[in-house]
């Protein structure tokens, strides 16, 4: 089996403790581990380093060649621009070549790692067998609205729902979307081909004249209405940890429900989250915030605002 990680974020949601420069992949934050080293350490057993492939940004080559030296050089390969998932996936597949190819994100979390590895193993014999694309649903530990749910039963894709919704799919059994896919790289091609042809075969010479658009838009969700999905339930520990909020599960609290993380004095406040990477942060008589402090930056937000991360850098 070969594998290809994404690894092309530009740091928004963790910003400014995550920066274009130094994106949410490189964190060394959850786990002990930076999350690119974490999704490399995690495909032990099941892919060699030599056939991982590595999917960056043209300016972030370096850096992940240094912390990941044991991938070979040339299995890390720069996009120019950005053009979001669906390219990203063909150009991956296009540097694998033949065989089994397994698609990953290189910002996720996953705490029990024999049990994901198991699961890959399943995961990869389907695909040898089977002309579909496997997927691998994870079971919901809560309803989710910040998370895609998928149909196990159909593998029809199903986006972002409020809470109401994301109650009635726990129910009927559906598990989240975590954007991980598993299929022999002809079955890739060949959903390229059908439902997005200009993205088949992409190179990193092609991404000018591409748009923007997700693996899941431009071929999953259609796939998945043909029956050409098949899902694999995955009970791994999954998180994608994807905002400040993620520090409310992975850190301590203390008896007012504040994360403190660096020096940080705390008075008469609740519920918040704080990280302090260069000033210390003094907070007295507020709740449900999150305030990191970094040599050049400060961000004070409200944590039910997390979500909206990026109208700060359209300003």
């Amino acid at each position: 089996m070969k594998a290809v990680i994404l690894a092309g974020g530009s740091g928004e949601r963790f910003w400014p403790i995550s920066t274009p420069e130094k994106p949410k992949q490189f964190l060394n934050v959850f786990g002990g581990e930076s999350l690119i080293r974490q999704s490399v350490s995690r495909l032990a057993g099941v892919v060699s380093p030599e056939d991982i492939f590595i999917i960056t940004s043209a300016d972030l080559v370096k850096a992940t060649r240094k912390e990941l030296p044991e991938v070979p050089r040339k299995n890390i390969v720069g996009e120019p621009m950005r053009r979001d998932t669906g390219a990203a996936v063909s150009l991956g597949v296009s540097v694998a070549g033949e065989g089994v190819i397994g698609v990953f994100s290189a910002d996720q979390m996953v705490m029990d790692v024999k049990a994901f590895r198991k699961t890959l193993k399943v995961a990869e014999k389907a695909a040898r067998r089977e002309d579909k694309i496997v997927t691998l649903g994870i079971k919901p530990t809560f309803p989710a609205t910040g998370f895609g749910y998928i149909n196990p039963k159909s593998g029809a894709f199903v986006e972002k729902p409020d809470l109401r919704r994301a109650k009635a799919y726990i129910r009927k059994g559906y598990l989240w979307n975590a954007g991980m896919f598993i299929a022999r790289s002809e079955v890739f091609r060949a959903a390229f081909a059908k439902f997005a042809p200009e993205l088949v075969d992409v190179r990193v010479k092609d991404y000018p004249k591409l748009e923007k658009i997700s693996f899941d838009y431009a071929v999953m969700e259609a796939l998945s209405r043909e029956s050409g999905v098949k899902v694999i339930p995955c009970n791994c520990g999954w998180d994608d940890v994807g905002s400040y909020g993620a520090f409310d599960k992975y850190f301590p609290h203390d008896s007012r429900g504040n994360v403190r993380e660096g020096p940080c004095t705390v008075v008469e406040a609740e519920n918040n989250i704080c990280v302090a990477r260069s000033a210390r942060i003094s907070l007295l008589g507020v709740k449900d915030l999150v305030v990191v402090t970094t040599p050049d930056y400060v961000l004070v937000a409200s944590k039910d605002r997390l979500g909206e991360m990026k109208k700060l850098f359209r300003k």
